[in-house]
């Protein structure tokens, strides 16, 4: 990977093994958007994150080299070799999951702020993408801190102190439904320190996800969404609907997770990717 400075920007060069498009439209995050053929934007540790994907299959990113060392080559994953873990895959002798690697081999695993990602896939529960970025723009305006970029304000997503004391009615009034009363005890037991999104961080994922199931509403989906997007717990493996749509079609005898190892969550992103692709495609007929 090459980063080149143009002072108010950086492009990053020779990375064929991240895609802005892939990444930000696998159902990781939701506060990013697509802003027209090759740009997509949203808010991540405070600030407006503007990337836009060239022609010649470089990234621009609006940040200074300085920034994107501290924060957004982490936040990116930009420091994992993802053509190692795409050749570790193509090397096996899993057909499917050699056509879904090469097809979704742009995908990044974010490195999320734990709090957000962690408070976003207890929304997510029994929700659609389209709702789910709503509730979370709504909490964002209402309980996060705005700033401004290029003369418009934005919201950073709220703190778990600014969520706890808002309280469940002031929660439930942005149309959160039966989650409200999850949100506030995730918010409740984080500021507390019940529980210790730091300490998580070191657990081994089995820990990791016990930990987690101390919350109400946390099930073992969003408890391993949770640790795969914003513990940086790679061989967290969430189970969807879209997966076990996979299972059942591509898997009838069973599918060994534990043989992958710390690459289990980029296998189930590569596969929940890819089928997810090709049914949008035959949707469209």
């Amino acid at each position: 990977m090459k980063v080149v400075n143009f002072g108010n920007y950086i492009k990053i060069e020779d990375e064929s093994f991240f895609d802005i498009f892939q990444t930000f439209d696998c159902g990781q995050t939701f506060r990013f958007e697509k802003i027209g053929e090759d740009v997509v934007e949203g808010v991540a540790h405070g600030k407006l994150l503007r990337m836009k994907q060239t022609k010649d299959g470089c990234v621009e990113i609006n940040c200074t080299a300085d920034e994107f060392e501290r924060v957004w080559k982490h936040y990116l994953a930009l420091d994992r070799d993802y053509s190692e873990i795409n050749a570790y895959f193509s090397l096996g002798n899993d057909e499917v999951l050699k056509k879904a690697a090469l097809y979704g081999k742009g995908i990044h695993i974010l490195r999320q702020d734990p709090w957000e990602a962690l408070c976003s896939f207890i929304i997510s529960q029994n929700n659609n993408i389209p709702r789910i970025k709503k509730i979370i723009n709504s909490l964002s305006e209402k309980f996060g801190e705005p700033f401004e970029y290029e003369g418009k304000t934005y919201y950073s997503f709220p703190t778990a102190k600014a969520l706890a004391e808002a309280g469940e009615a002031e929660i439930f009034a942005l149309k959160t439904g039966f989650r409200a009363k999850y949100i506030c005890d995730a918010a409740e037991k984080v500021v507390s320190g019940e529980i210790d999104l730091e300490k998580i961080l070191s657990l081994t994922t089995s820990d990791a996800q016990t930990e987690l199931l101390r919350i109400k509403g946390v099930g073992p989906k969003v408890a391993a969404c949770a640790l795969l997007f914003g513990f940086d717990k790679t061989d967290a493996f969430p189970i969807d609907v879209w997966v076990k749509r996979v299972f059942s079609k591509y898997y009838p005898d069973g599918f060994d997770i534990i043989s992958f190892g710390e690459n289990a969550g980029i296998a189930q992103q590569y596969l929940f990717y890819y089928e997810r692709w090709q049914n949008t495609n035959l949707d469209k007929g």
